[in-house]
């Protein structure tokens, strides 16, 4: 199983950054497609951004042209830079690493970090 470790979050104002960090254990990181979710108090987690092991990337819209997704297989570590932050950014954010072993699907999850933007 995969461990995974998330870092970064914090407080910030309205149109500051944040960059995230995810680092992983084990050696299958290069191989595993990482992403990042969020997730507010009653609500359901949302996929924010992917990056799939080739480096192709995918985000949803709200965050599109603001959120960068990326990967340092060297370092076993995703990362997400996040820009102009707006208050309902606000969230606790996950990152997750999808990888197979055999044919099995395996799916490790970080605990998460709080991130906060005032406005």
């Amino acid at each position: 199983q995969v461990q995974l470790v998330e870092s970064g979050g914090g407080l910030v104002q309205a149109g500051g950054s944040l960059r995230l960090s995810c680092s992983a254990s084990g050696s299958i990181f290069s191989r595993a497609a990482m992403e990042w979710y969020h997730q507010t108090p009653g609500k359901q987690r949302d996929l924010v951004a992917t990056i799939t092991s080739g480096g192709s990337t995918n985000y949803a819209s709200s965050v599109k042209g603001r959120f960068t997704i990326s990967r340092d297989n060297a370092k076993n570590t995703a990362y997400l830079q996040m820009n102009n932050l707006k208050p309902e950014d606000t969230a606790v954010y996950y990152c997750t690493a999808t990888y197979y072993e055999s044919v099995y699907k395996r799916i490790s999850r970080g605990q998460g970090t709080q991130v906060t933007v005032s406005s």
